[in-house]
């Protein structure tokens, strides 16, 4: 079963990075593989977005999803509604005194036939959204990203 999971320090009070998080439109300025999103229905608990990332070649998967679980300022849960895979995943958000520490983590399961063709590509996937992570600290610290 593909899983991943990290956490990261961001130098922001809690309510601003879950404030970010939690608006899956703003997804496209700090997570690289979605290549549109929108909210389709809901807010905050029970919000529902239509979202396409990059796929072999480029190529665009539907990757709609729903949050299911919210508590303001500690927790994101949600679950892929469509697309070839569909990844349950969260976020927990922590009070700190550098800021907020931020743990996402993604989970899929695949069945016995997807799991042999798919699962390095999927777990490559995850690791991308984990590494997505430091575009979000460099968001909302504030600082450029590399040349």
């Amino acid at each position: 079963m593909p899983a991943a999971e990290r956490s990261i320090t961001i130098n922001r009070p809690v309510e601003d990075v879950f404030a970010f998080v939690v608006d899956g439109t703003k997804a496209m300025q700090w997570r690289p593989a979605v290549l549109d999103v929108a909210r389709i229905g809901g807010e905050g608990l029970e919000a529902t977005y239509r979202q396409g990332v990059k796929g072999p070649g480029g190529r665009r998967i539907s990757a709609d999803y729903e949050v299911y679980d919210v508590e303001p300022n500690r927790r994101i849960a949600f679950r892929t509604i469509a697309g070839p895979v569909r990844p349950t995943g969260g976020y927990r958000f922590e009070a700190v005194p550098e800021g907020t520490a931020v743990t996402f983590s993604l989970a899929a399961q695949l069945g016995w036939l997807k799991g042999l063709l798919m699962s390095g590509a999927v777990q490559s996937s995850m690791d991308g959204e984990m590494a997505a992570l430091d575009n979000l600290k460099r968001i909302l610290e504030g600082e450029t990203p590399p040349a």
